[in-house]
């Protein structure tokens, strides 16, 4: 049997380890963990999720607090409109988290970005423009479009000057999305330089309804393959979701996928950007505990753990200080759903809203733990301590493990 090892990914003149580290946000994908992705040879992700949050705990910038300075006279208020982003201090807060990562680079690897169209910010294109430019300008290898169709994203940097330079993929669920995705563009004659085909046993958003059982990331990668074949394309396939061990990976290698994308195996590391007593909640959870639900504002299904706290947690709106979700006449679904409960019970000191959670603020707080479906085998990758907690692991083991393991096997740190 093959193992991953034997494989490699070719980007131009350049020769990776066909590893990919899926985007993970708020900065659970973390410089840190992309930066052992590109040190060992393989592509690591830093995410762009609320990158004005990252950089205020990262680098010591204020500025979720001079949002809210700007519009505390709104806080009150169910009417967002006119809450909006600072775009400079969008510019800034991106060149910051991908200027500072990619200083930082060592290794023959690459770091990308993922970036989800979703966060509209009461202002979709004005704000996707800031991000995906400012992030070309801080030198990022390459940006991934996620969480979208991302129809006219391709259109919003075309004038970049390295809008040919820096790899551009995109994310898709279905050959159809993809078809979609390369019309829209042809007139910009600038085909992607790499599709992510992401299954139904991703984490955290699905590009599924919750008829997602019903698919199998083998039979979208060869369908996506087959389009691709057809219309004479040579773009390189990249297969994520559920993706849990070397052999798994090599298996879809061997089919003419490209690379891998995992994500899952990574959350437990020491460079994860998660709380310790997060991961030890993964190592815990049993599959039960595993389910998708629709409580994210976007409209998409989510995967998460059960016992995660934002769940039904009926807190204010807080878009004064982040309000990333907010569409572009400043509405949310959380905001809708919030203030349905209020007027059900409008005496209540504490309410809880089922139907949606106010997204920001706990992956801001890891309150919502995101996670693929093959969580619940976390456990059988580490070791125990005699009080019972996990061993937590490091980066450079698990993608050891997925680079040179065979047979089905997970090594067990030393």
């Amino acid at each position: 049997m093959k193992r991953v090892d034997d494989f490699r990914l070719n980007f131009g003149n350049k020769e990776l380890v066909p590893i990919v580290i899926g985007g993970m946000g708020v900065d659970i994908s973390t410089a840190e963990l992309a930066l052992e992705a590109a040190r060992l040879g393989g592509i690591g992700h830093i995410s762009d999720a609320m990158v004005q949050t990252v950089s205020d705990r990262r680098f010591d910038t204020n500025f979720v607090s001079q949002k809210l300075k700007t519009y505390k006279a709104n806080v009150a208020s169910s009417d967002k409109s006119e809450v909006h982003f600072n775009l400079g201090v969008l510019e800034e807060a991106t060149r910051n988290h991908v200027g500072r990562t990619m200083d930082a680079k060592r290794g023959d690897g690459m770091i990308f970005i993922n970036c989800m169209e979703k966060l509209t910010m009461n202002a979709p294109r004005e704000t996707l423009r800031v991000r995906l430019s400012a992030a070309l300008d801080a030198g990022i290898d390459g940006i991934t479009l996620s969480a979208g169709l991302h129809l006219g994203s391709f259109a919003l940097i075309e004038d970049h000057p390295r809008f040919r330079d820096a790899r551009l993929g995109i994310i898709v669920s279905s050959p159809r999305a993809l078809a979609m995705f390369l019309r829209k563009n042809a007139r910009l004659q600038r085909l992607p330089d790499f599709v992510v085909v992401e299954g139904p046993l991703a984490g955290g958003h699905l590009g599924f309804g919750l008829d997602w059982a019903q698919y199998e990331l083998a039979t979208i990668v060869a369908e996506v393959q087959a389009y691709l074949q057809s219309e004479h394309l040579d773009i390189p396939v990249i297969a994520a979701g559920g993706i849990f061990t070397g052999s798994d990976a090599a298996a879809f290698l061997e089919q003419g996928a490209a690379a891998v994308q995992v994500a899952t195996r990574f959350t437990v590391t020491r460079e994860c950007g998660l709380p310790d007593k997060v991961k030890q909640e993964y190592f815990k959870a049993s599959e039960e505990d595993i389910e998708v639900n629709t409580i994210s504002p976007t409209g998409y299904p989510m995967r998460m753990l059960k016992g995660s706290p934002g769940i039904g947690a009926g807190i204010r709106p807080n878009c004064e200080a982040y309000g990333y979700l907010l569409d572009a006449n400043g509405r949310c679904a959380y905001i809708d759903a919030y203030n349905r409960q209020v007027e059900l019970q409008p005496d209540a000191k504490k309410i809880s809203v089922m139907e949606k959670t106010c997204l920001c603020t706990h992956m801001r707080n890891f309150d919502i733990w995101t996670c693929g479906q093959t969580a619940y085998r976390l456990k059988d990758t580490t070791t125990r301590a005699d009080d019972g907690s996990y061993r937590i692991l490091s980066a450079e083991h698990v993608f050891n493990d997925y680079q040179f393991s065979v047979d089905d096997k997970v090594a067990l740190p030393a």
